[in-house]
C-alpha cells in the first residue's frame, strides 16, 4: 500500500511536536521498522490509556492494513470518519479507506472516499490521481457493460426471426430407419432369387 505507508509517516512526523504517549511514540517506532503486529498492541494501549486519541486510533488502522488485517482497518477508518473531530486525520483516514476498497475491487466505494478526501484537502495529489485513474477504469468498465448489453440485444433479435423448421426425426431414428430398409431389401432380394427371377427394378425419380 505505497500510499498508504507515505501518509502514516506524514501524520507520525506531523505530531511528532504534540504532546504523544510513549506508547504512540513506541508504536510509530515499531510501524517504522515493519513490526506491525507490535505496533498494533503499543497502538492499543495508547488507547486504553486514552481512547480519544485520534493519532493512536489512525496508525492503528494503518498497522492493520500494513498487515494485512483489512478488515479490522476498515473499522478503524470508519470510526475515525465518525468521530469527525480532526479534518487532517479525517482526511488521510477518507483516503486509506479508499486505498483498501481498490484492494478489494470495489471500485466504487474507492472513488467515493476519494472525492471526500479531497473535499477535505484539494492539494492531496495522491488522492487525485487515484481518483483520476478510478474514474478512467470505471469508465472503461461501463463501456464495455453497454458492449455487452448491444450484443445481447442483438442476440435476442437474433433468435426472435423464425427458425427454420427442424426435422422431426433425430439423427439415430434416420440410422434406424435405414437399416431396417436395407434389411428390407436383402430379404426382397433373396425371395426372387429363391423363385429364380431378377426383379426389373424402375429407375429413381430422384
Amino acid at each position: 500500500m505505497r500510499g498508504t505507508a507515505f501518509l502514516i509517516i506524514l501524520l507520525i512526523l506531523g505530531f511528532r511536536g504534540s504532546a504523544q504517549s510513549s506508547h504512540v511514540r513506541e508504536g510509530n517506532k515499531l510501524f517504522r521498522e515493519g513490526k506491525f503486529d507490535e505496533a498494533v498492541e503499543r497502538y492499543d494501549k495508547a488507547l486504553q490509556e486514552n481512547p480519544a486519541d485520534l493519532t493512536a486510533m489512525y496508525n492503528r488502522s494503518n498497522a492493520l492494513a500494513k498487515k494485512g488485517d483489512k478488515t479490522a482497518a476498515m473499522e478503524g477508518y470508519e470510526k475515525l470518519i465518525q468521530a469527525g473531530k480532526d479534518p487532517r486525520i479525517l482526511e488521510k483516514a477518507y483516503y486509506d479507506k479508499g486505498v483498501l476498497h481498490q484492494q478489494q475491487q470495489q471500485l466504487d466505494e474507492s472513488i467515493l472516499a476519494w472525492m471526500e478526501a479531497l473535499k477535505l484537502d484539494p492539494e492531496d495529489t495522491q488522492a487525485r490521481e487515484n481518483l483520476q485513474k478510478a474514474l478512467r477504469e470505471k469508465k472503461q468498465q461501463q463501456e464495455q457493460e453497454e458492449k455487452k448489453q448491444e450484443n445481447k440485444q442483438k442476440e435476442n433479435k437474433e433468435q426472435e426471426k423464425p427458425k427454420p423448421q427442424e426435422s422431426k426425426l433425430n439423427k439415430k431414428q434416420v440410422e434406424q430407419l435405414l437399416k431396417a430398409l436395407e434389411q428390407k431389401e436383402k430379404e426382397v432380394q433373396k425371395k426372387m432369387q429363391q423363385k429364380g427371377g431378377s426383379p426389373t427394378r424402375p429407375e429413381k425419380d430422384w
